[in-house]
């Protein structure tokens, strides 16, 4: 350090001031050195601008020569057509070839001027001491291109008119567009009579010799996502201003950002090089960028506006109905909504989309009956369509749309794993009908429904508490899972459905029946009825009973009643057809206490073998509204079942004989046994069909009103739109979905609630089964 510094005092004034002006030469070289280097980088920049510049248009040129060639080259034309042809690729070589020729004349001799003014910027102050030099001659290089490269717009228009400030468009691109445009049409005019094509062919080689200007490419299809580093620096350089109210200066957040950015090497692009080592800020927005375009992200919504809903052109509705269970699993979430798509679907009024669940292939043995399994939910879709079409009069027209899902062992039914809204495009998110709208919610941890769709429908099949009453320390659990009910029932619908008074009392919630039956067994009813007229026996059997074999439907009430009146009902056979977890256990009750009782595999109840029979016994209390018990009826047979509010529905038909106590229960049964059914007037008979239950549906939900009524939000408008001010109820409600949210992030509180682990998103294997994202990749972080 001691040749940089010039001495205050010493002794020999010569030696010390040739050491002055030794010192002097070493910083001015050294500065120099460092001047000529950037000087030299800078025109090395320049070069390699200017030989891509050289390079794109000989691009050009030989786009057009080929052009030109492969036009020339084309067959001749019909007579009628002779002129269209040649007159257009005169056009090409008389106005655009020369005005492209003379474009290159005019940006060769512009382009001297161009780097002489920028080098000119460049020369550092005359004024400099050899020994200071201004270092500011580097913002000066910037400021030049800047301004040469602010100055094109302004001396483009002026080479090509010869006007300096002459703010217009190029006279060579308005003629080319023209021309172009031109060729299109009497391409198309030409191919309407059937002639020459030449010109056609023509404007398409044009278009995709212009295919290598395209700066699309392909570079963002394969783009790791974000890495927690780089998530760290782009949260530091937003809160850039935030960091500077608190004394963290610029430099160092902007040190940071790059100490970040820097632990993750990624090759974003050949362009990406162009922006030095040094530009991290730029080069971690260029990363974001890409990531956000490789994945399709964009933000339907922010966080204080309400989200927008769907927008569906003309008047056409969407309606998504969700359930938590599917076919081959015979069960009432799984027939009845299927059926209830069809029928809606039936309407060419509004389009509808199924969506059920997807089991991977370890659940589906422990579900579906016959261990039948499915690869695909494209294998199981046509699986469904099959068997619907077998028992419509119609053919069905609807989508069909899967949720992953899983099997709980512990309550017998199958949870959603995720986000099940997610699984309805914002498109089709409309009018959502949620089939057991309080067991699709319990863990449900995303988007509110009634925030994605405009109504919510939720119909209530089970009666959870009374099967929980069941089970151990069932008094507490039924008291918990009760408002809970009533938490997100509230929280994420606007209607509720209860097919019947046997459920609980749930907020927004009417009773009414909106199930009906399975068309065949109207059919099989009608049968069996003109047998009857024509004098033919239509009941060659007895009584039997038929569901899923587990204690809570009905078969603990079979027992007790068959045990205490066994000799009352001496001689009584009963056929029993299910199966379930709890088959050994019955079948081992029933020997015990010597019950008359034949067991069978559970069965389709249309199936050839059960048409004969001519008494159903359901004394089950735990239903809401039985599926097996209206079948019964609409096939003409007579029902004993408990007067139970469940019932209360098919208490009007007479073939329908309820009893309060067991010994009613014997006389029912006796008068079953004695007597022949009635058959349907056309009155019952539509009663039971789908057509009257979609027309209650329609009615009791709203949808009537919503469909037809046009100052009910359409797709597209905020609910929230028509009023300044949002209800108290609404507050509440969200205020609830919120709370609910919040509980149902944290795993701890969903395990110790019953959850199946890991359900808060799906797994690797609905990922494979689904063709799904991973979650992370799905629900990316930046996201937010």
């Amino acid at each position: 350090m001691e040749s940089w510094v010039t001495p205050i005092s010493g002794g020999g004034g010569g030696g010390g001031g040739a050491r002055g002006r030794g010192a002097d030469d070493t910083a001015f070289s050294f500065l120099s050195k460092g001047w000529r280097e950037v000087r030299d980088s800078a025109s090395a920049d320049l070069r390699l601008m200017r030989a891509r510049a050289d390079s794109l248009r000989t691009l050009a040129d030989r786009e057009l020569e080929h052009l030109l060639a492969s036009a020339s080259a084309s067959a001749a034309p019909p007579p009628f057509a002779a002129g269209a042809p040649i007159a257009e690729l005169e056009f090409v070589r008389t106005q655009i070839q020369p005005k492209i020729s003379e474009l290159r004349r005019q940006y060769a001799s512009r382009e001297p001027e161009l780097r002489r003014r920028v080098l000119e910027r460049w020369v550092p102050p005359r004024g400099a001491t050899r020994a200071r030099v201004d270092l500011s001659g580097i913002t000066a290089i910037r400021n030049a291109i800047v301004s040469e490269a602010g100055s094109a717009d302004r001396w483009r228009p002026a080479a090509w008119n010869g006007e300096e400030e002459e703010e217009k468009e190029w006279e060579v691109v308005r003629m080319i567009r023209g021309g172009l445009k031109e060729l299109e049409r009497r391409s198309q005019s030409s191919e309407l009579l059937g002639g020459f094509r030449g010109t056609g062919d023509l404007v398409e080689k044009f278009k995709s010799s212009l295919k290598p200007f395209n700066m699309e490419s392909d570079e963002y299809k394969d783009v790791p996502p974000l890495y927690l580093t780089e998530i760290l620096a782009n949260l530091v350089k937003q809160s850039g201003p935030f960091l500077d109210q608190l004394g963290v200066r610029k430099e160092l957040c902007d040190k940071l950002v790059e100490t970040l950015h820097s632990k993750q090497n990624h090759s974003l692009s050949a362009d990406t090089s162009l922006l030095g080592n040094d530009n991290s800020v730029d080069e971690l927005d260029l990363r974001i960028a890409s990531v956000l375009r490789s994945t399709g992200y964009h933000a339907d919504d922010g966080f204080w506006n309400e989200p927008p809903k769907c927008e569906v052109a003309g008047n056409k509705r969407h309606i998504a109905v969700v359930t938590t269970a599917s076919l081959p699993w015979m069960t009432g979430t799984a027939v009845n909504p299927l059926f209830r798509a069809a029928y809606l679907a039936k309407s060419a009024k509004q389009d509808v989309t199924l969506v059920v669940p997807w089991l991977c292939k370890s659940d589906q043995e422990l579900v579906y009956p016959n261990s039948m399994t499915f690869s695909s939910p494209e294998e199981q879709e046509t699986y469904i369509r099959n068997w619907l079409e077998e028992r419509l009069g119609f053919e069905s027209n609807f989508k069909i749309s899967f949720y992953p899902g899983k099997f709980s062992k512990e309550r017998r039914s199958i949870l959603p794993a995720g986000d099940t809204s997610q699984f309805i495009s914002s498109g089709v998110a409309d009018i959502a009908i949620l089939e057991e709208p309080e067991h699709l919610n319990w863990y449900h941890h995303g988007k509110r429904w009634t925030d994605k769709f405009n109504h919510v429908v939720g119909i209530v099949h089970t009666n959870y508490l009374e099967y929980i009453k069941r089970e151990k320390n069932g008094a507490l659990q039924a008291f918990l899972v009760k408002h809970i009910n009533n938490w997100v029932t509230r929280a994420y619908c606007d209607k509720v459905l209860r097919l019947s008074a046997a459920t609980q009392d749930l907020p927004k919630s009417i009773v009414c029946n909106v199930h009906g039956v399975n068309p065949k067994f109207l059919q099989i009813g009608d049968k069996l009825t003109a047998d009857v007229e024509n004098g033919q026996q239509s009941f060659s059997k007895g009584a039997y009973f038929l569901g899923k074999m587990v204690w809570a439907k009905g078969y603990r009430e079979l027992v007790d009643l068959l045990a205490k009146h066994k000799s009352d009902l001496e001689g009584f056979k009963l056929d029993v057809y299910g199966s379930g977890e709890d088959s050994q256990e019955v079948h081992s009750t029933a020997r015990k206490l010597d019950l008359n009782l034949n067991f069978f595999k559970g069965r389709d109840h249309a199936d050839d073998s059960l048409h004969r029979y001519k008494v159903f016994i359901n004394p089950s209390i735990s239903d809401v509204l039985c599926t097996a018990t209206a079948e019964a009826l609409a096939m003409g047979k007579f029902v004993v079942c408990a007067e139970h509010p469940s019932n209360e529905f098919f208490m009007s038909f007479p073939n329908c004989l309820t009893y309060k106590t067991s010994d009613e229960f014997v006389a029912r049964v006796k008068e079953a046994m004695a007597r022949e059914p009635q058959p349907l007037t056309p009155e019952q008979r539509f009663n039971l069909s789908w057509e009257a239950a979609t027309e209650r549906f329609m009615e009791y939900s709203d949808l009537d009103k919503i469909l037809n009524d046009s100052s009910n939000p359409r797709p597209g408008e905020s609910r929230t739109s028509r009023t300044s001010q949002p209800s108290l109820s609404s507050v509440v409600d969200s205020g609830l979905a919120f709370a609910h949210r919040c509980l149902t992030a944290s795993e701890v509180l969903r395990l110790a609630t019953g959850a199946i682990p890991g359900t808060r998103d799906y797994d690797d294997e609905h990922c494979a089964d689904m063709g799904l994202l991973p979650p992370q990749v799905q629900h990316p972080v930046y996201g937010w």
